[in-house]
This record gives C-alpha cells, sequence and structure tokens, in this order.
C-alpha cells in the first residue's frame, strides 16, 4: 500500500509539474506538500504523532518515510559528490555555500523567534529547515526535537524551495545570473537543489549543470554544521 501511494503521488506531482506549472515549480516540492497534507490529515484523524501512518493500513509509510531511508538518501548523495567538482568550483563556490548556510540559518531562527519559540533545540531545527528540508529533520533528530518543530523545519524549506523555482528566473537578470560562474555561486547560496535546478532551467537550460554543481554539497555541509557548529551557538544565544 505504501508503495501504491508513494507512486500516485509521483506520478501525480509530475503531472502537476509538467501540465500545469510548465516545470516553474519542481515534481519533489509538490511531492513534500502533498506528504505534509497528508501527514496533516492522518495527524487530525488519529490524533497520533505520526501522520498518516497512524492508520492502520497505511503503516508501511512510516517505514518508507523513516529516518533510516533518510539518512540513507543523505549518505548516498555525498557519496555521489566528487572532490574533483568541488576544486572546479573553486574558494568561491566553498565560500558561497558557507554564506548561504548561514544567512540562511540566521534568517529561519529569525522567523522562529519571532513566531514564539525559545529554546534552542527548537529554533535550531526550523532554522535548519530554512537551510533545505533535508537538514531540518537531520538536525531536529540529532537534537530530539519534537514532531512538530521537525514537520515545521520541513515546510519552511519547501518555501524556500518553490521561491527558488518561481523568482529565479525574474531575479535573473537584476543580479547577473548569466554566466556559469554566476550559477555556481547561486547554487552555493541558494543550497536547495530542487529549488536551485528548476529556476534556473527557467531561466537558461545551459546553466543547470554549474547551478548543480555546488548546490548538492549545500545539503551534506548543512547536516554537518547546522547540529554540531551552529546548534552549540544558539545555545549561547538563547541561554
Amino acid at each position: 500500500m505504501s508503495f501504491l501511494i508513494v507512486g500516485i503521488i509521483s506520478v501525480f506531482s509530475n503531472f502537476v509539474s509538467s501540465k500545469l506549472t510548465h516545470g516553474r515549480i519542481h515534481n519533489s516540492a509538490i511531492a513534500i506538500f502533498v506528504g505534509l497534507i497528508l501527514a496533516y490529515v492522518g495527524g487530525t484523524i488519529t490524533g497520533g504523532e505520526k501522520g498518516i501512518s497512524d492508520i492502520s493500513v497505511f503503516a508501511g509509510l512510516g517505514i518508507l518515510g523513516g529516518s533510516s531511508l533518510r539518512d540513507f538518501a543523505i549518505v548516498a548523495t555525498s557519496f555521489g559528490a566528487k572532490m574533483s567538482e568541488i576544486k572546479k568550483c573553486g574558494a568561491v563556490g566553498i565560500v558561497s555555500l558557507l554564506v548561504g548556510i548561514l544567512t540562511a540559518f540566521i534568517a529561519g531562527a529569525v522567523v522562529a523567534i519571532a513566531f514564539g519559540y525559545t529554546d534552542a533545540v527548537s529554533v535550531s531545527t526550523i532554522a535548519a529547515g530554512t537551510v533545505t528540508f533535508v537538514v531540518g529533520p537531520v538536525t531536529g533528530a540529532a537534537l530530539g526535537a519534537e514532531s512538530t518543530v521537525i514537520a515545521i523545519s520541513v515546510a519552511s524549506g519547501l518555501v524556500k524551495s518553490i521561491a527558488a523555482m518561481l523568482f529565479t528566473p525574474v531575479v535573473a537578470k537584476k543580479i547577473g545570473l548569466n554566466t556559469p560562474r554566476a550559477a555556481m555561486i547561486f547554487g552555493g547560496l541558494m543550497g536547495t537543489t530542487s529549488g536551485t535546478t528548476a529556476g534556473l532551467a527557467a531561466t537558461d537550460a545551459s546553466l543547470v549543470p554549474y547551478g548543480a554543481m555546488t548546490a548538492p554539497f549545500y545539503t551534506g555541509l548543512g547536516c554537518l554544521l547546522c547540529p554540531s557548529v551552529l546548534y552549540p551557538l544558539m545555545r549561547l544565544f538563547l541561554s
């Protein structure tokens, strides 16, 4: 049943992405949005903590969406990265990654505090979700955050991804996003791979490989820095 549901959501997301949004919104973002809706519906019906997987017939989704496969996907992505590709980006690629992660984390932390979160674990988890919707759950799991906070972190990352997809073509000319070097810097600053690649594809398809060169490292670096470096700093700030 879980494989069937995931397959249906994937087909639906691909259809909506290609036919209704003409590729402006990546199918992964649509699929995540549908997943969040199902999680909300399931939690409302059962009053449980695991979304729709609390309903027995959908229990398999708790395995497919569990931490084991999530962490496996992250590790697999990291193993796909090559140091030779990082070297091609040069110092500007590394600096853009650090700046992108720090600015996203700080922005997310400010929003979390503005909405009433005051403990370092919750603020750091939501801020990490602003980095990407993968870094948020990884950070939340490492810090022992509540499931509600982790869900918010995923939602914040999804908003960022969709924003990158929609607004990249709009601001491309204004920010000089018209060269491979600019695309690499942009990929490092934005980080969200689906948002970056979809946005660049709508801007200039020839720039996609360059933006995709730095963006994948963003997630791995975020998973490393958010729970181990930025969270302790957040504890000092909120203590």
